[in-house]
């Protein structure tokens, strides 16, 4: 006998499961009720009875694809034939469904001729299994307005930390929603009492549409505020946001190096004393750590003997009686030292190192320098160390 769920008005009967195509655990077919419809991503439910027991399954799903067609045609001719009356053919709507969870998880498919039910509310929460998340991130609004939540447990690293955003490129939806989740995070109340010990950190390669987070947006709508409080969020700015941009290049000042903000803006870099006590210089690399790669033994030694040197106050650096404030005069050092045949070349580049390979590492240091010289620099006056 088919069975349903427990069906109310939020969870009306929309159609029955098909007989004329496959039903399987993992996807199955439903008839359309003539008053009824159904769209994608809706999340659909029903109950059945298993053989020989009163013990019933209910199986969730949802849709993937829906259909429309006439059925006792052949042709595709036939369709205008129809039209005009003078041949018979019934509409026959339909709708794939791909399962999303079974209660207990036994995996037996529907049954022909049983009604599924449109989910909302409970039944819809228990379908996308909202009911078993401890704490849920709002994640946005479904086709018909509904919320859809995440585990944090999946961001947190309690049982996962990885989210994939997927969209083309340009369109304002990556970023956008990303920026997004982090609201919903920071402001939800997921977090309970870890909310103050939580950071976000933002790697901005783009524009400096970023770098005005914590300030409303004045184009924000009344439907859009609707939305939002349909998440149980209140819309607005990120409450508390530090902003931080390299210096403009060629700067003595070290001043940020944006245009559109004025205030708010903190400009980073790190002091020769910071990068040679510890030992970034394997960061300037992309293959520092391939052993396939002669110079990286090289790369190691240097960062080992950059490691000794001692603060010269203002961030700079005393290196074997050698007083260094910028990366270009320490690259100059480093050159001098690997390159140097009596003595200094061996410690500094290592023990049965070939010349073509002190070179190749040197060639590759002084790469770096154009683009990272206003990063490393210890030429600004009372900067810290």
């Amino acid at each position: 006998m088919a069975t349903s769920p427990e069906s109310s008005d939020q969870s009306p009967v929309v159609g029955l499961v098909l007989g004329t195509e496959d039903s399987t655990p993992l996807e199955f077919w439903v008839g359309l009720a003539p008053d009824a419809y159904l769209q994608l991503d809706d999340v659909v439910a029903l109950e059945r009875t298993l053989p020989g027991s009163e013990e019933k399954v209910r199986i969730f799903g949802m849709v993937t694809q829906v259909r429309a067609r006439y059925e006792g045609v052949e042709r595709d001719s036939d369709v205008f034939h129809v039209d005009e009356g003078t041949l018979p053919a019934e509409t026959s709507r339909a709708a794939l469904i791909q399962s999303t969870r079974f209660e207990p998880e036994i995996f037996v498919p529907p049954l022909p001729g049983q009604p599924v039910l449109k989910a909302s509310g409970a039944l819809r929460d228990e379908a996308l299994f909202f009911d078993g998340m401890n704490s849920r991130v709002p994640a946005g609004l479904s086709r018909e307005d509904e919320p859809i939540y995440v585990n944090l447990e999946f961001l947190d690293g309690t049982r996962g930390a990885h989210v994939n955003i997927s969209g083309i490129s340009g369109v304002a939806t990556k970023t956008s929603y990303a920026t997004f989740l982090l609201y919903g995070l920071f402001h939800s109340g997921a977090l309970g009492t870890e909310a103050n010990n939580t950071k976000a950190l933002i790697f901005n390669v783009k524009g400096e549409d970023l770098l005005f987070l914590d300030h409303e947006n004045t184009q924000l709508t009344e439907s859009a505020r609707a939305r939002y409080g349909a998440l149980g969020l209140s819309a607005g700015a990120f409450s508390s946001l530090g902003v931080l941009a390299p210096p403009r290049p060629d700067d003595p000042t070290a001043t940020p190096h944006v245009s559109s903000r004025i205030s708010g803006v903190t400009s980073f870099f790190w002091t020769l004393h910071e990068f040679c006590r510890d030992e970034l210089l394997p960061f300037l690399f992309a293959d520092a750590e391939d052993d396939r790669q002669q110079y990286t033994m090289v790369v190691h030694n240097v960062a080992h003997q950059l490691a000794r040197a001692s603060a010269a106050g203002d961030g700079a650096v005393a290196i074997e009686g050698q007083t260094v404030r910028t990366f270009r005069e320490l690259v100059e050092l480093i050159e001098a030292k690997v390159l140097d045949e009596d003595g200094d070349g061996i410690r500094w580049a290592g023990r049965s190192i070939g010349l073509g390979t002190v070179n190749a590492f040197v060639r590759r240091l002084w790469g770096a320098v154009r683009d990272l010289e206003h990063l490393i620099r210890a030429d600004v006056p009372h900067c810290m160390n």
